[in-house]
C-alpha cells in the first residue's frame, strides 16, 4: 500500500506544475525555500541559503547562493551547488574574499565548517576549514577573521579533547539499557546521550593560509554544565565576539537537576584566549537573557532579557549593560513587543529586530537614545533579516507567496523586490484570496482573525469551512506562508479557512499574550466562539452548517476541549499532537517550566488548576467524528496523548481514525509524509462536510 501511494504522490508532483491547478500539498512542498541572508562587507552582495526539495529521496537539499545587490534583476549564482555539497549558514570573510558556511562532503561522516572563494567568472572548489572528525553544529568569526567560535557536542569529563564518544563496556558489549540520574532524559524528538553542546575557539594559533585550522579548538565554557547554544533551537546568535576579538559572550542554562523547570539564562563573559573561566554578567536576573551583541566600542553589550521566571512566553525587553560599571537599563521599556535577535546599525545609533505584530512579523527599527521603535517593512511574515550601512536585506513571504528577497533602507521606505524563486509554480497554482477582520471577543477586547476564500471562488456560492485554531499557545496566525499549517491546502481543496488570534496569541501587546496562562479553556474558546460568529455575519459565503475545526499542540489541546464543550457547530474535527489529558501532561512532558507556568504550578501542588479545563474530563460529552494524528517522537506532548484520545474515541463507537509517523516529532516535516498528512486530513473534511 506504501509502494502505490509513493508511486501516486511521484506522478503527482511531476505533473503538479504542467497546468493551472488549485494550491495542492505537493506544491506545498516542492516549493523552493529561502532563507538566512548575509549582506557582504562591501554591501555589494548578499549569500543566502536556498532549500530545495528531492521527492524522491524525502528531504530537503540546501545550497548556497550570491546574489549582486548593484545590478538591477541580477540573477542569483549557485555558490556552492547541492550536487557538490548540501551546505547551510553562510557567513562572510571579513575581507569579503570568502563565504564560510556549514555542509558535509559526500565521503565525509561529519559536518564541517567550509569556505569557498567568491569570485563570480570562475568555479571555485570548496577548502574544509576544521579538519576534526567532529561535526559542528554552528559557527561564527571574529571581527577581524582571524578567530572562529564553534559548537560542538561533546561529553563534559574529556570536552578538551573533543570527546564525542564514549568506550564501550566489553563486559556489557551487547547491553542496550541507560541509566540516567536526573532529567532531562530526552528533549524535544532526541534521547539525552551524555553529551553537551559547548563553545571553543579556533584558528589563531596558526595562520591557514587556506589549508584549514591545525591545532585542537580550545574550550571557552568551562565550567559551564549547560548547552552554548541553547538546545532544540539555538543559534551562534546566543554567542559574540567584542569588537576587538579578545572577549566572548555567550548565554546558557545551568542545568543540574533543574533544567527542565528553569527558564533562567544568564549570558557570560571569557577571555578568547581561555585565561580565565566564564564570568557571569546578568546573575542578578533569574529570568531570561539571551542573545548578546556588543556595541561598535565595545563598551556596552546589548542583550534581550525576560523579567519573569519559568515564563518562556514572558516579553523580551531590549537591554543595555555598561561593562565597566555593570549597571543595565532597558531601552525600549514603552514597546509593547517582545524582541528578537538583535542587529546593530553600521553608525551604532540602531538596534534592528523582529516581531509578530498585529497579525504580521515585521522588522523594527529601535532608536538607541530614545528606546523608540519604527516599523520598517510592509505586510507579511519576516523570515530573516541581514542589515549593513543603509541596506537591509531580508526574505519575507505572506499567505499567496512564499519567501523572497527584498531589501530596504535602514530607516524603512520603498521595498525592492530581489528575487522570484517560485515564479513558475505560483503562475500554475491557484490561491484564495484572505482579508483580516477583527471583532470584540472575550471582556470585550479587540480581537483579529482572517479568512481565506476557496480556490474559484463565487458570488453568491456557500462553502465548507476549515476552522483552523493555532498552537503556542503564544503564536499566531499570521500573514505567513507556512509549511505546515498553510491555510491554501485548504483553499485548494474547496474550503474556505477561519482563523482567529485568540486571547494568547503574539503580536498584540503582552497583557494580551499573558491572558491565557490559566485560563486554557476560558477566554480562547470565547475568542473563538465569538470570532466563529462574527466571520459567519461578514462573511456570507461561509456555510456553517458544514465546517469542521482542527489544530495542532495547543490548537490540538483546543480541539479535545472543543469537542466536549462546544461541538454544535462541527460536521468533523482533526487533532495534531494535542495534549488530551493535562495531568499526565504534567508529568511526561519534557520542558516542565511550559506546564508549571501554565497551571501555577506542579501537577501535585496545583492538581485543581490541571483539571480546571482538562479535556479528558468531558469525554462522556463527545460525539464529533474526529482524526487523531500523533507521531512517535513527539516528547513535547507524548503520544500516549494521541493514543488516548484515540482509545476513548474508539471505546464510545465515535467515528475516528488514527494517524502516526514513527519518524517525525511534533511536527511532520518530511515531503512525502507531509502529502500524507494533507490528503488524509483533506480526505476527512471532504468526508465530513459533503452535502
Amino acid at each position: 500500500m506504501k509502494s502505490v501511494f509513493v508511486l501516486f504522490a511521484l506522478t503527482l508532483v511531476g505533473s503538479a506544475f504542467a497546468a493551472s491547478h488549485p494550491f495542492n500539498a505537493n506544491d506545498l512542498v516542492m516549493m523552493d525555500r529561502v532563507s538566512d541572508p548575509q549582506i557582504s562587507p562591501d554591501g555589494k552582495h548578499a549569500a543566502y541559503q536556498l532549500r530545495e526539495t528531492d521527492y524522491a529521496a524525502n528531504k530537503g537539499v540546501n545550497s548556497i547562493w550570491l546574489l549582486d545587490l548593484t545590478a538591477k534583476d541580477a540573477k542569483p549564482l549557485a555558490l556552492v551547488k547541492p550536487g557538490v555539497m548540501p551546505s547551510t549558514s553562510p557567513r562572510w570573510s571579513a575581507d569579503g574574499k570568502y563565504v564560510y558556511f556549514l555542509a558535509q562532503a559526500k565521503d565525509d561522516a561529519v559536518t564541517r565548517v567550509w569556505r569557498i572563494a567568491v569570485n563570480t567568472d570562475v568555479a571555485n572548489t570548496p577548502e574544509a576549514e576544521t579538519p576534526w572528525p567532529v561535526d559542528i553544529n554552528n559557527f561564527k568569526l571574529s571581527p577581524d577573521g582571524q578567530q572562529m567560535l564553534l559548537s560542538i557536542d561533546v561529553f563534559p569529563d574529556c570536552a578538551e579533547h573533543l570527546c564525542t564518544k564514549k568506550p564501550a563496556d566489553e563486559k556489557l558489549s551487547k547491553a542496550s539499557g541507560t541509566l540516567y540520574d536526573k532529567l532531562f532524559i530526552r528533549h524535544w524528538d532526541t534521547w539525552a546521550d551524555g553529551r553537551r553542546s559547548q563553545l571553543f575557539i579556533a584558528g589563531s594559533e596558526k595562520p591557514r593560509g587556506g589549508k584549514g585550522m591545525v591545532a585542537l579548538p580550545r574550550l571557552l565554557s568551562r565550567g559551564i554544565d549547560g548547552d552554548v547554544p541553547s538546545k532544540p533551537f539555538g543559534d551562534e546568535g546566543e554567542y559574540a565576539f567584542s569588537p576587538d576579538g579578545k572577549t566572548v559572550y555567550f548565554d546558557a542554562r545551568i542545568a543540574g537537576k533543574s533544567e527542565p523547570w528553569s527558564t533562567n539564562f544568564d549570558i557570560y563573559s571569557v577571555p578568547a584566549d581561555g585565561s580565565a573561566a566564564p564570568k557571569n554578567l546578568t546573575a542578578a536576573n533569574p529570568a531570561w537573557d539571551s542573545a548578546p551583541l556588543p556595541s561598535a566600542d565595545g563598551k556596552t553589550l546589548y542583550y534581550l532579557a525576560m523579567k519573569r521566571p519559568g515564563f518562556e512566553a514572558d516579553r523580551f525587553g531590549v537591554m543595555a549593560l555598561d561593562l565597566a560599571s555593570g549597571k543595565t537599563h532597558e531601552i525600549d521599556p514603552q514597546w509593547d513587543r517582545s524582541a528578537g535577535g538583535l542587529q546593530l546599525s553600521t553608525n551604532g545609533k540602531t538596534l534592528y529586530t523582529s516581531t509578530d505584530d498585529n497579525g504580521d512579523h515585521a522588522i523594527f527599527a529601535i532608536d538607541i537614545a530614545s528606546g523608540k521603535a519604527t516599523k520598517l517593512n510592509g505586510p507579511g511574515q519576516v523570515e530573516g533579516f541581514s542589515a549593513l550601512g543603509n541596506q537591509i536585506v531580508f526574505a519575507r513571504s505572506t499567505l499567496k507567496t512564499p519567501a523572497d528577497l527584498f531589501r530596504i533602507n535602514g530607516d524603512g521606505g520603498k521595498e525592492t523586490q530581489l528575487t522570484q524563486l517560485n515564479t513558475a509554480r505560483l503562475a500554475d497554482a491557484q490561491m484564495g484570496d484572505y482579508e483580516f477582520y477583527t471583532f470584540k471577543g472575550a471582556d470585550d477586547a479587540t480581537v483579529q482573525g482572517y479568512v481565506v476564500k476557496p480556490v474559484g471562488y463565487e458570488k453568491g456560492k456557500k462553502y465548507p469551512v476549515a476552522f483552523v485554531i493555532h498552537g503556542g499557545p503564544q503564536g499566531a496566525m499570521t500573514n505567513e506562508f507556512h509549511y505546515r499549517w498553510n491555510p491554501q491546502t485548504y483553499a485548494g481543496q474547496g474550503f474556505a479557512v477561519v482563523t482567529v488570534n485568540f486571547h494568547g496569541s503574539t503580536g498584540y501587546g503582552q497583557a494580551f499574550t499573558d491572558s491565557i496562562s490559566g485560563d486554557w479553556g476560558g477566554k480562547p474558546l470565547v475568542d473563538l466562539q465569538k470570532g466563529w460568529a462574527a466571520a459567519l455575519e461578514k462573511y456570507t459565503f461561509l456555510d456553517g452548517d458544514h465546517a469542521c475545526a482542527l489544530g495542532a499542540s495547543y490548537g490540538g489541546y483546543m480541539v479535545y476541549w472543543i469537542a466536549g464543550n462546544w461541538p454544535q457547530p462541527w460536521k468533523c474535527l482533526v487533532d495534531h499532537d494535542g495534549v488530551f489529558d493535562n495531568r499526565m501532561m504534567g508529568y511526561s512532558t519534557e520542558e516542565l517550566w511550559f506546564d508549571e507556568w501554565e497551571n501555577r504550578g506542579t501537577p501535585w501542588e496545583q492538581p485543581e488548576n490541571y483539571e480546571k479545563y482538562n479535556p479528558v474530563d468531558y469525554v462522556k460529552n463527545w460525539r464529533v467524528p474526529m482524526l487523531v494524528i500523533h507521531s512517535a517522537h513527539d516528547y513535547r506532548i507524548p503520544i500516549e496523548q494521541g493514543i488516548g484520545a484515540f482509545t476513548a474515541l474508539q471505546r464510545r463507537d465515535i467515528p475516528s481514525e488514527f494517524l502516526t509517523f514513527p519518524d517525525e516529532n511534533h511536527w511532520v516535516l518530511k515531503p512525502q509524509n507531509s502529502v500524507l498528512w494533507h490528503d488524509t486530513v483533506n480526505a476527512w473534511l471532504k468526508k465530513w462536510t459533503a452535502p
